[in-house]
């Protein structure tokens, strides 16, 4: 039986017809929840009311749940809770409309991982300069996808300014495969998600370079010290920071081919550039857009943030993976924690 505080957040609009909007939404209507999906692509929405899929994005899944399809976002008023699925970088652009079409009040769940350019804002500040009267919730943790679309078991943490929005919207999205833990530490839940794109990239170039499963792992856990050190400069708090959206999702990320970011690395490692990538049509990997804002970030607030560094030179500078891995591991020696 549906608690109060679940039933709370009964109507959920995704915006975003992606695979991670397709799969939330999907999740949704499995926790019971009415569930609404936005895309902007009329012919997707047609395949999704006609067959129950979404090809393009999500091949051989079949929906097993009854969603309800539109490209009106003028809908979103009628919603309890918005779920925003789309990249990162269109946060600002995609919220304008919003506000506009919707005047949004209720919670704004963030679900793309990225800070965005230009500004080094977080996305949950974009959220209170564009809509003042909704409140920013996060979803973040370790996981793809595809895993979510076909119900395999998936932890998430889901963040929000208050405790009640938190339990609120962990509880109303918590299916028998889905587990979310609710958390208040909004910007916590940001900075591992946004981070660990970029540390994707520095390790899948290492596999790509075929150095070895030792230098993956001491590259992941220097990475985990390196977001830890922006984070905590930030406010995060570190249990945040150790859990399924700090830790647990930078382990998924640096590990896995179905990683976008990792699989950019990965070519990275082989021998090709950036402008290569670029140049054959290929879309840039989110972590290639966060790294200089990564380091930028850094700079302002006196944190060092060597592998980030590396990678943002990797990407706009086409630094040669030679170059890269000579670079990281001639830094100087020092000891892995601070004397008391």
């Amino acid at each position: 039986m549906p608690t109060a505080s679940a039933q709370r957040f009964q109507k959920i609009v995704v915006i975003g017809g992606g695979a991670w909007g397709t799969a939330l939404a999907l999740t949704a209507a499995r926790a019971g929840r009415s569930v609404t999906l936005w895309a902007r692509d009329q012919s997707l929405i047609t395949e999704m009311r006609s067959r129950n899929q979404n090809s393009r994005y999500l091949p051989g899944i079949t929906f097993d749940e009854d969603l309800t399809f539109t490209d009106r976002l003028s809908d979103c008023s009628k919603a309890d809770a918005i779920l925003l699925v789309t990249p990162a970088q269109t946060t600002r652009d995609i919220l304008r409309v919003l506000q506009n079409e919707a005047k949004l009040t209720v919670p704004v769940v963030l679900c793309a991982k990225g800070i965005e350019r230009g500004t080094g804002q977080m996305l949950s500040e974009v959220l209170k300069e564009e809509a003042r009267q909704a409140e920013a919730a996060v979803l973040s943790g370790p996981s793809f996808a595809d895993d979510v679309a076909r119900g395999l078991p998936t932890a998430v943490t889901i963040a929000a300014e208050t405790d009640a929005t938190a339990q609120g919207l962990s509880q109303a999205l918590a299916a028998p495969a889905f587990r979310p833990y609710a958390s208040t530490d909004v910007i916590g839940a940001q900075i591992g998600g946004a981070l660990k794109n970029v540390l994707a990239i520095a390790c899948g170039a290492v596999v790509g370079r075929k150095l070895g499963a030792s230098a993956q792992a001491a590259l992941t856990a220097r990475g985990f010290a390196e977001l830890t050190r922006l984070a905590q400069a930030l406010g995060a708090r570190h249990e945040t920071l150790t859990g399924l959206s700090g830790l647990g999702d930078l382990v998924l990320t640096c590990s896995s081919t179905q990683s976008r970011n990792f699989s950019f690395g990965l070519k990275l490692g082989k021998g090709l550039l950036a402008s290569d990538l670029k140049a054959s049509g290929g879309k840039l990997a989110e972590g290639a857009h966060s790294a200089r804002i990564a380091v930028t970030l850094g700079d302002r607030l006196n944190v060092d943030l060597p592998i980030c560094k590396i990678v943002a030179r990797m990407v706009e500078e086409d630094l040669p993976i030679e170059e890269a891995i000579t670079a990281l591991m001639t830094r100087p020696l020092k000891s892995e924690t601070p004397p008391a």
